[in-house]
């Protein structure tokens, strides 16, 4: 019988039916033709070139940025019987000699390659001997300049339609912009390709963002409902990894620190941790995430801004992966908008660059001050629509107060105006609340006649106010000379009364942590301990085979087991998720757990 990709899905992968358009990407790729994948993080991307691997003569070349998410991927995939091998500089050289021996005789189906090691030349003459029947590009929005994740290898790769003119192209993304899209397309010189764009919807994550006032308080809160589980926080610097994740340790959380600084041994250790054991939490810089596959994460925090929409969404898209409920929390505040804007400005590159960034980064404000649905918006940004509020966000379920911030604003840009706009933040609100010093007197300021104008607002008051006249444009900050506060053009009209500002009420004050929306439990509270004796068995097997516990069954599999409770092999087969090779190496310690389960359970029940 010839393997079809519906047979493929089912016998290896363990699947029923193909989500969304993965069958049309499967099929253009098989008649020999260039594609652009979009899909959400979680959405099944790796199946679209996973299985034509299987159903051609030859192998697959996957691209990939990251050598754990080249692990990851491989380990996988052995777990589920395909042949598959990687090239990195993590290979001993008769490691690398096995790679090449496999596709000597035509085993190896898939090779997963970094983009600085395939492009060069010793290894495209090597690989151009092999029969290759499709090149699969992961990650692509790494080729455009202006994405947030940039690769500068990624910009030799528009050079494998001439070295493999015969081979079609796949390139997938879960983050790119109609531009960045473009850019995809024209600098991987794609032939006549055909975009796929399902939409950016993870409608299971919770989006809310806090004014940033307490942090350290403001985490603890928000963890408190997360105890248990696994997420992910990211951090600005280095420095600040390592002291969030000490005080996370002292309040009873497993928490460990990630970022470029720390030696490669122990980056692994956290990493493979995080992966394998429940309840981790990883505090982070951007450092790590790219090619984390674990199902289940329950939250991502971002304790300062990340510097573009399109960042903010990659990095919170880690959450949620198996479709349960999950959480993207946010907190900022101004000194956040000032560090970002003086990053910006003080770049390299040309002044093109540094007004997409700014542009990129202003989006990301405004989003962050919306009045509407934070998903409707956050969606509008790529192009997406949402016809009807989400009601799983921070701004549909509290809908923000909004109060006529006119006067406020006037008086705070008088300070600005009247002290010379020279000065910082700190400076001009001291001012306006009336907290003389003596520089202040030096510079004659205490006579001004804005000089405590501004008495009925508190300072964390009067920051929030500022923070939305820099976010809206009224304000800006020199960040050439010591982060002066100025007017802009677009602040004479409020000054003169022609117009009215409209402000948020609800971030002058501290949110209230609220309780979301309950997280679907897995399975229900009859089939609860047959559930906890499988992931602990799946945990063992794990152990036993050296690789991530979601890698031998994702929950969403166990939960399915422990609902039919399947006590033969066949029955075990038609559980989502289960495919023929994972059926031989687990399926009778599966079935084993089950049969002591339900005989205990049959030997407790009382005779009639």
């Amino acid at each position: 019988m010839t393997a079809t990709p519906q047979s493929i899905l089912e016998d290896v992968f363990g699947y029923s039916r193909f989500r969304s358009v993965q069958l049309e990407v499967i099929e253009r790729a098989m008649a020999g033709h260039d594609s652009l994948v979009l899909l959400p993080t979680g959405a099944g991307k790796s199946l679209c070139y996973q299985i034509p691997s299987l159903l051609g003569d030859g192998f697959t070349l996957v691209v990939s940025p990251l050598i754990a998410l080249m692990q990851d991927q491989v380990l996988a995939l052995e777990q589920a019987g395909v042949a598959a091998g990687c090239l990195n500089s993590t290979l001993s050289a008769d490691a690398q000699r096995e790679v090449y021996s496999q596709l000597d005789d035509g085993s190896l189906k898939l090779l997963y390659i970094a983009p600085e090691r395939l492009m060069q030349p010793a290894t495209l003459e090597r690989l151009s001997k092999y029969k290759l029947s499709l090149i699969a590009v992961d990650e692509a929005h790494c080729v455009s300049q202006w994405g947030h994740d940039f690769r500068e290898d990624y910009l030799l790769l528009g050079q494998l339609t001439e070295q493999f003119p015969s081979t079609p192209i796949m390139a997938l993304t879960a983050t790119a912009t109609d531009p960045v899209r473009t850019e995809i397309i024209e600098r991987l010189r794609l032939r006549n390709a055909h975009q796929f764009v399902t939409g950016f919807d993870r409608p299971n994550i919770r989006y809310e963002v806090q004014s940033k006032l307490t942090p350290k308080q403001q985490l603890a809160s928000f963890l408190n409902r997360h105890r248990g589980n696994s997420g992910i926080i990211y951090c600005m610097s280095r420095k600040k990894t390592e002291s969030t994740a000490e005080s996370l340790m002292a309040a009873g959380f497993d928490a460990l620190p990630y970022h470029a600084g720390l030696d490669a041994a122990t980056r692994a250790r956290h990493q493979k941790r995080f992966l394998s054991e429940d309840g981790v939490i990883v505090v982070a810089t951007i450092a790590f995430g790219m090619g984390i596959d674990k199902p289940d994460v329950r939250f991502v925090v971002h304790m300062d801004l990340p510097k573009s929409m399109e960042a903010y969404y990659q990095e919170t898209g880690r959450a949620g992966r198996d479709g349960n409920a999950a959480d993207a929390w946010m907190i900022y505040g101004l000194q956040d908008v000032v560090r970002l804007r003086q990053m910006v400005d003080e770049s390299p590159g040309s002044e093109e660059h540094k007004r997409k960034e700014r542009a990129k980064l202003d989006a990301l404000l405004g989003w962050c001050e919306v009045t509407s649905c934070r998903r409707r918006s956050l969606l509008a940004y790529f192009g997406d629509q949402l016809e009807e509020p989400c009601g799983n966000c921070d701004v549909c379920q509290i809908p923000p107060e909004v109060f006529d911030g006119t006067v406020a604003a006037q008086k705070l840009m008088s300070a600005v105006y009247r002290t010379g706009q020279r000065f910082g933040a700190v400076y001009v609100l001291d001012v306006l609340t009336g907290k003389a010093s003596d520089k202040m007197q030096n510079n004659g300021h205490t006579e001004l006649n804005v000089f405590g104008i501004g008495k009925e607002y508190t300072t964390v008051q009067w920051r929030s106010i500022l923070r939305q006249l820099l976010v809206l444009g009224f304000l800006t900050v020199d960040t050439s000379g010591y982060g002066a506060i100025q007017l802009t053009e677009k602040s004479r009209p409020l000054l003169r009364g022609e117009i009215d500002l409209p402000l948020r009420k609800d971030l002058l004050v501290a949110a209230k942590t609220r309780k979301p929306k309950a997280s679907k439990a897995p399975v229900n509270d009859a089939d609860s301990d047959l559930f906890d004796a499988l992931r602990a068995c799946r945990k063992e097997l794990a152990a036993e085979h050296g690789v991530p516990p979601y890698v031998v069954f994702h929950d969403t599999t166990l939960a399915h087991m422990a609902s039919v409770k399947p006590q033969t092999k066949t029955e075990l087969l038609a559980v989502s998720g289960v495919g023929q090779a994972k059926l031989d190496r687990f399926g009778r310690d599966f079935l084993d757990v089950i049969e002591h389960y339900l005989d205990r359970r049959t030997s407790s029940t009382p005779d009639p």
